[in-house]
């Protein structure tokens, strides 16, 4: 029985489509930013510092690297439903690891598993919703893949935010809660259709390294240093924003907290919807564009210690980040052979989450010496040259 585009079998009854893919990731990577609100929670119950607080987040990324450079590419081969379950499977013993914290060495072994099923689900997802899209649905299929991405990172902050606010479990509720979501995803994937033809059964993993295939690589150079920019702009929110609101701005609603993250990425997604409207050429350039302004919000809401400016910040950066994000995605998975898109998919993200992890632990080491505040401009600096440089090279040579 044969797996159409449309996301049919032949001679069987239809099948979830793109939709239900997306939904899957969604819910996955939703998983990967629950703590994001409680480590505050975390730093008065265990005592640790806020150069800690970025160590704990980098774990997570150095998880997601490890996992794209050794298996990126093994959906490829296996077929993207198991890769699929094996990710909601460690985000389940993710949940559970903070469900049974009682120190920091849960802490690090939940972020840890959370990293790899992110990993796994960056490659997978992204190649599944696309592929199981129709011959007249790939524009929205690969919407429907970036927004399930950065829409499930941002309301994972946001559900987290609330429940700790407004329940009398801040530090349990939302996991039992990401639990429930992940055994209706669970469900979901065993009922997607197989898009990889003739999928092996578990062969060994071939690690592929950051290895892009020769006819990708003239546009993956700068769709690759704009994601380090705009992913730099989401880990300093996810890691760093809620421990500045409640220090610098004495906001300590956990909701407002989980707001003002969820908001970044709000915007990320509304960038991408953009793209309706903007090709991919242009949207790379522009989208560096608008993430530079949305830099200069932040500084200035850092001198000016201003939650207006933070989230007038937030929403300008996640925009142009969101435009840049699916202007370079389309670009790449555009131009990789189908045999070899898991595997570009993944090297492309290898590069997007050390823009995540190694700018926020450099923003936590200087916070110890320097301060939050100045940390954050020496941060938001370096940034701006970076998505400058990326959106420049673009500009002066558009990808064919």
């Amino acid at each position: 029985m044969n797996v159409r585009e449309d996301g049919t079998r032949t001679g069987g009854a239809r099948r979830p489509g793109y939709a239900a893919a997306a939904a899957v990731f969604a819910i996955g990577m939703a998983g990967t930013t629950l703590p994001t609100p409680l480590y505050g929670l975390y730093q008065e119950q265990i005592g640790f510092s806020e150069l800690l607080v970025t160590i704990v987040f980098a774990v997570y990324a150095l998880a997601v690297i490890t996992v794209l450079l050794l298996v990126g590419n093994y959906s490829d081969a296996v077929g993207r439903r198991p890769v699929l379950l094996c990710a909601m499977a460690l985000s389940a013993a993710s949940a559970g690891c903070f469900l049974l914290e009682r120190g920091l060495p849960l802490l690090f072994t939940g972020r840890v598993l959370s990293g790899c099923a992110a990993g796994l689900l960056s490659g997978a997802a992204t190649a599944a919703v696309i592929e199981l899209a129709g011959p007249g649905q790939k524009a929205r299929a690969g919407f429907a893949a970036t927004a399930a991405n950065m829409g499930g990172l941002g309301c994972g902050p946001l559900l987290s935010g609330v429940l700790a606010q407004y329940s009398s479990w801040p530090l349990s509720l939302p996991f039992w809660v990401h639990l429930g979501l992940v055994a209706v995803a669970c469900v979901i994937t065993w009922l997607l259709p197989e898009t990889v033809q003739a999928p092996k059964r578990w062969p060994r993993p071939a690690p592929q390294g950051v290895s892009v295939p020769p006819e990708v690589k003239r546009v993956f150079a700068s769709a690759s240093v704009a994601a380090f920019a705009g992913f730099a702009l989401l880990g300093l929110f996810t890691a760093v924003a809620p421990t500045f609101a409640a220090q610098t701005l004495d906001v300590h609603n956990l909701a407002v907290s989980g707001a003002v993250v969820f908001s970044v990425f709000l915007a990320s997604t509304f960038g991408q919807y953009l793209t309706r409207w903007i090709s991919a050429r242009r949207a790379l350039p522009t989208g560096c564009g608008i993430l530079i302004v949305g830099l200069l919000l932040v500084a200035s809401s850092l001198l000016a210690e201003s939650l207006l400016l933070l989230v007038l910040g937030a929403l300008c950066g996640g925009t142009g980040q969101g435009l840049a994000f699916r202007g370079a995605l389309t670009l790449v998975s555009g131009a990789a052979p189908p045999e070899h898109r898991g595997g570009t998919i993944s090297a492309f993200f290898v590069v997007a989450y050390t823009g995540i992890s190694v700018p926020v632990v450099g923003v936590g080491a200087l916070a110890t010496w320097l301060g939050l505040r100045e940390a954050g401009l020496v941060f938001t600096g370096c940034v701006i040259l970076l998505a400058a440089g990326a959106g420049a090279y673009a500009a002066r040579r558009p990808a064919a």
